[in-house]
């Protein structure tokens, strides 16, 4: 689902709660855990990836673009502590930013892999912009999600996603109600310290979310079963395809809209009128010559369809009813009798 024209490129900021002990996954590291052959944090992450700035709130780690780092006062107080320190994060960007850039970060290099601390370019989270909140175990969380959450109606305080009960890790806040509620919590209580995260929904005025796209994105993974269902549902049949596909992206630090209708029917005809292992060498082929035209998806379309044409006219040639098929300049003749050694004798009996 494409965004609404009147929240498309509405600037936010993104703040990602990674933290936690994962006590029901035996203690495991939850935003390394893989799903569809990407942890869970950089499917959150790329999908948040057009945020003005983003935080992660928990220890650092390889991620698959910058991002800023920070952590709870004390570490391990909980998910309103570690709110705030991202939220602060956030106010300080432009010095974490600059301390990025001096070597603080710690990421790894290569395809795909970016290190940490902001993107050049970055700006100032602005007063304008609300902050996504989100937790580092959603693998379904989307695009269109975000841009559906963070398009915050007026008259509200924050745009929560709701399937059945309210979801405040899945949801974008007016930056100053959200830190008044903090301060309020905070004088009340004397710290936010081990506080539940659904006190925080207590005074703002809410806009519940019920979109498909963010209801599909509520499944959190806290258990192996969780974990287990993410990773069946990634492969069913309606999806298996786009989520290959945004993972190849992300592993090569590509940023490409396919046509996958296209390159499958390429595909087919490359496979169908030549033979089937020509149809990934094609395809590889029609990469290589986007890439070196200039790497657009024009330049994508442009290749597929030469190389489609060239496929269907191969297979014109191949049906044997144009003298000179064969390339002997004879007719190929009718296909021998299938004897005991006939090749396709010998592939019945394999």
């Amino acid at each position: 689902m494409r965004p609404a024209p009147d929240s498309a490129g509405r600037p936010y900021t993104a703040l990602v709660l990674a933290g936690g002990g994962a006590r029901r996954l035996g203690g495991a590291d939850k935003p390394a855990v893989t799903v569809g052959g990407r942890t869970l944090l950089d499917r959150v992450l790329a999908a948040c990836g057009d945020a003005t700035a983003t935080v992660v709130v928990g220890p650092r780690r390889p991620t698959c673009r910058p991002v800023l780092w920070a952590r709870e006062e004390p570490p391990g107080g909980g998910p309103l502590a570690a709110l705030q320190a991202g939220l602060d994060a956030l106010a300080a960007a432009p010095d974490a930013r600059a301390g990025a850039r001096t070597g603080s970060g710690a990421g790894r290099t290569g395809p795909g892999h970016g290190a940490a601390g902001g993107r050049p370019g970055d700006g100032m989270p602005g007063a304008e912009g609300p902050v996504l909140v989100v937790s580092a175990d959603l693998p379904f969380l989307s695009p269109s999600a975000v841009r559906t959450l963070v398009s915050v109606p007026d008259g509200t305080e924050a745009a929560v996603g709701h399937d059945g009960r309210d979801q405040p890790l899945l949801a974008a806040y007016r930056v100053d109600p959200l830190r008044r509620e903090l301060a309020l919590l905070r004088t009340e209580y004397g710290s936010l310290t081990g506080l539940p995260l659904r006190m925080v929904l207590q005074g703002l005025m809410l806009h519940r979310v019920t979109a498909p796209s963010v209801t599909a994105a509520a499944l959190d993974c806290d258990t192996w079963g969780d974990i287990a269902t993410a990773r069946a549902r990634i492969r069913e049949h309606e999806s298996v395809l786009d989520e290959w596909i945004s993972a190849v992206k992300t592993e090569l630090g590509i940023e490409l809209d396919v046509d996958t209708s296209a390159l499958l029917a390429l595909a087919r005809d490359a496979a169908h009128g030549v033979a089937r292992p020509a149809a990934p060498l094609t395809t590889f082929l029609v990469g290589y010559a986007a890439a070196r035209a200039g790497g657009s998806p024009q330049d994508v379309a442009r290749a597929a369809e030469a190389a489609a044409r060239l496929a269907r006219r191969w297979a014109d040639e191949s049906g044997g009813d144009t003298p000179g098929a064969d390339g002997s300049g004879n007719t190929p003749g009718p296909p021998a009798t299938d004897g005991p050694g006939s090749p396709s004798e010998q592939t019945d009996g394999r």
